[in-house]
């Protein structure tokens, strides 16, 4: 008799490893996903004709596997340009940041010797143990670049402060990038040396359209696909394999099976942060005509985090392609002040914002919309320095596999969760209870944005 799969999630880790257990036949897969649409937070949300990529996703991986299986499942991606910017002191900058003209020419002779002169001091000759993401960050790029170009940012990801973050959020983020491989790339950009990617692929309509292939290939293949199935009680007898991507707090307040109360302390002490974009139709920019994917918004004077316009992913996203279509980006915790305004004042708040930091007239916005997104960032802080403790206990359930972001706990990237389902997938087929391999994934030191 054939095995079960229940899959836990139809976001990139669930429908990859669907997929992959019916490419060998041998595991039928059940996908319960709690939402009415696929891909999770790398979902197209639609609205009035106008397409939204919540949260920006480049579909860009330096694993070969994951470049071919994206192109088997959309053999029509786009090829778009990369470019991404920081919007400081009214001004652009490059992101990552750059050492070029325009970053000298923006900031000012004086700042950059302050910049030069706290980097030699930080990073040279006082280097820091990194007990927090200040000292990570510290140690990389000087306190004064980390106050021009990181902290007011990553605090309003984040709502604590930096001092407040584990330093292994910086090593799953920002890696190998520093001021040195700034200067490296600035001096070697055109050669064969390591450089930050210059393009990507993109579904035409988005990231959702992509999964949502996928998720009709699943049930093409014979597996099967739940919506609006939220997991409120989890009996792990009940399957022969559970992979798990929903959030590791639920799946421990899930389980009928006992739990030790320590574990549960440890997952309810869990925290993630929310996310909310107001997507914007507009006349016109007051910028010009920017290329821009995504704009950091490093600003202090305003809640926004992070611009997208939409366009620039791809004019299929865009109804009338003489309108823009953008995307204010804002980071929340679920009940607080922000996240509870009314859908009509935190559009008003947005306009306001956008106005402000000179990116838009008001009188320019034709039309608004608000989508909020649960749980998109699992925290490296509140008890996530006794996560170990919690992984080896799941871990230790032989049947169960923690995949994708939420159920891992991991900030990973579309393709670090496909991957992680790929090894859960390899562990169930060759027999093994051994989960070290899906815990590998993510952990190199390397950028992930560079070729």
């Amino acid at each position: 008799m054939k095995k079960t799969a229940l899959i836990i999630g139809a976001g990139p880790a669930g429908l990859t490893a669907a997929l992959e257990l019916l490419k060998k036949g041998d595991v039928h897969p059940i996908v319960v996903e709690q939402e009415s649409f696929v891909g999770g937070i790398s979902r197209t949300a639609e609205y009035n004709g106008n397409r939204m990529d919540i949260g920006g996703h480049r579909f860009f991986s330096k694993n070969d596997w994951v470049m071919n299986w994206w192109k088997e499942i959309d053999g029509e991606m786009l090829l778009r340009p990369r470019l991404s910017r920081i919007l400081y002191l009214r001004k652009f900058f490059d992101y990552p940041v750059s050492l070029n003209a325009n970053t000298i020419k923006g900031l000012g002779i004086w700042r950059m010797m302050k910049i030069g002169m706290s980097y030699l001091k930080s990073c040279v000759f006082q280097v820091k143990p990194e007990k927090n993401l200040q000292d990570f960050m510290l140690n990389r790029f000087g306190k004064e670049l980390y106050l021009t170009f990181f902290k007011d940012y990553t605090e309003k990801v984040w709502g604590i402060p930096c001092e407040q973050i584990g330093a292994e959020w910086g090593a799953q983020r920002i890696k190998g990038l520093s001021i040195a491989k700034t200067i490296k790339h600035a001096l070697f950009k055109n050669s064969n040396e390591t450089s930050l990617i210059e393009e990507f692929w993109y579904p035409k309509f988005g990231p959702g359209y992509l999964w949502q292939r996928a998720a009709d290939k699943v049930i093409e293949m014979g597996g099967e696909i739940k919506f609006n199935t939220k997991i409120e009680k989890l009996n792990l007898k009940e399957y022969d394999y559970i992979l798990s991507s929903m959030p590791v707090k639920d799946l421990v307040n899930a389980m009928q099976d006992d739990v030790p109360q320590n574990i549960k302390d440890i997952a309810n002490g869990l925290v993630y942060r929310d996310f909310i974009t107001v997507g914007m139709l507009l006349d016109k920019l007051e910028v010009g005509n920017i290329k821009d994917n995504w704009i950091y918004v490093q600003e202090n004077d305003v809640k926004v985090g992070r611009l997208q316009i939409f366009n620039n992913w791809s004019e299929h996203l865009v109804k009338d392609k003489d309108k823009v279509w953008i995307g204010m980006e804002y980071f929340a915790n679920e009940g607080d002040d922000l996240w509870n305004l009314s859908d009509r004042v935190f559009s008003k708040l947005a306009i306001n914002e956008l106005e402000k930091i000179g990116i838009a007239k008001k009188e320019s916005v034709l039309d608004s919309v608000v989508i909020k997104v649960q749980k998109a960032y699992p925290a490296y802080f509140g008890t996530y320095n006794k996560f170990g403790e919690l992984r080896a206990w799941l871990d230790g359930i032989d049947n169960l596999f923690l995949i994708g972001r939420n159920g891992m706990h991991r900030y990973n990237n579309m393709d670090h969760s496909m991957l992680s389902a790929l090894e859960a997938v390899k562990a169930i087929h060759s027999g093994s209870t051994d989960k070290t391999a899906l815990w590998g994934i993510n952990a190199e030191e390397d950028y992930h944005e560079s070729k």
